[in-house]
């Protein structure tokens, strides 16, 4: 098993249809678990990628309901290299 997160941010809060069909997605064989950040309006899905894939999981997450503005890189932007001095 390859377990992997992705990080979904959506446009407005799901309502208590959207919540109840995301909580039947966890019954879709890979899906380990979900997470609202509420505050952040982000939703983390992990699941395992040698059963299902990120377009999978998206599509999966729309078709309950909840309108996906973008996926969230989980890994923070790196710092740009100093130039070296001029000699």
């Amino acid at each position: 098993m390859t377990t992997v997160d992705i990080l979904f941010r959506y446009a407005t809060p799901p309502t208590e249809a959207v919540t109840f069909a995301l909580a039947n997605t966890r019954e879709v064989y890979g899906i380990r678990r979900l997470v609202f950040d509420r505050e952040a309006h982000t939703l983390l899905v992990e699941y395992d990628a040698t059963r299902l894939n990120a377009a999978t999981v998206a599509r999966l997450v729309r078709q309950a309901g909840l309108e996906i503005v973008e996926e969230v890189s989980l890994i923070p932007p790196q710092p740009e290299p100093e130039a070296a001095p001029a000699a």
